[in-house]
């Protein structure tokens, strides 16, 4: 009988995050969800039949009582996605110097510690993937956007090199850019992702044959601008 995959979703509301869990669970995975909002993940986790686990992630410590949690009750991670960020907007002057920091913890800083701990547990059984939640502002800065640049350029720069680390040893890392505004799950608004849809296509990452691995994928509504 074949191992039940385990899918960690790390950061998690109730779109993309909820839409991930949702596609686990679909696929036959054991889900659980991740993130500093208890009530807000145990919504998610209940809808989306996920396991909810407290964690922040810009604290190595809780990181690694996570995924110890995790390994200890359901087992090794194969499919695990860091989709956490924060935004500050404002001129640059402005800018309160305490809320970007925060803010580029969360949204790249985390990215480091969810991989390094997913991938001690990953790298003995030399398979499973690990993505990254990106954004147009992970290849652009935006005029009074520069913290959430900031922040999504570095954890690009973090899936590129654990891409070429990591993929000679059996793990797949791959950098997923949203570049367009998350719709409502079932909405079908015109104009915006379809989170369930976002969902499919990070799964459909993760099946991929190693002989045709992904590093990037850029997905976007048809009307969007380029």
């Amino acid at each position: 009988m074949a191992e039940t995959q385990v899918a960690v979703i790390v950061g998690a509301g109730p779109g993309l995050g909820a839409a991930l869990a949702r596609g686990a669970v679909a696929v036959g995975m054991k889900a659980v969800v991740a993130s500093r909002d208890a009530s807000r993940i145990a919504e998610v986790a209940s809808s989306a039949g996920a396991t909810a686990i407290t964690c922040d992630a810009t604290d190595g410590t809780s990181v690694d009582a996570l995924f110890e949690k995790i390994r200890r009750d359901l087992g090794v991670p194969s499919f695990v996605v860091y989709n956490a960020s924060r935004r500050v907007r404002g001129p640059a002057a402005e800018l309160d110097r305490a809320a970007v920091r925060q803010a580029i913890d969360i949204t790249a800083y985390g990215g480091f510690l969810v991989a390094q701990a997913a991938i001690r547990l990953m790298l003995p059984a030399g398979r499973g993937s690990l993505l990254f939640t990106g954004a147009s502002a992970s290849v652009k800065g935006y005029a009074e956007s520069a913290t959430f640049a900031m922040g999504k350029f570095a954890l690009r720069g973090l899936a590129q090199s654990l891409a070429r680390e990591l993929g000679p040893k059996g793990l797949h890392v791959a950098h997923v850019i949203i570049d367009g505004a998350i719709g409502r799950p079932g909405a079908n608004e015109a104009g915006k992702l379809d989170p369930d849809a976002l969902a499919a296509a990070y799964l459909q990452i993760h099946q991929q044959p190693r002989s045709t691995w992904a590093h990037e994928v850029d997905l976007r509504p048809s009307v969007e601008k380029f």
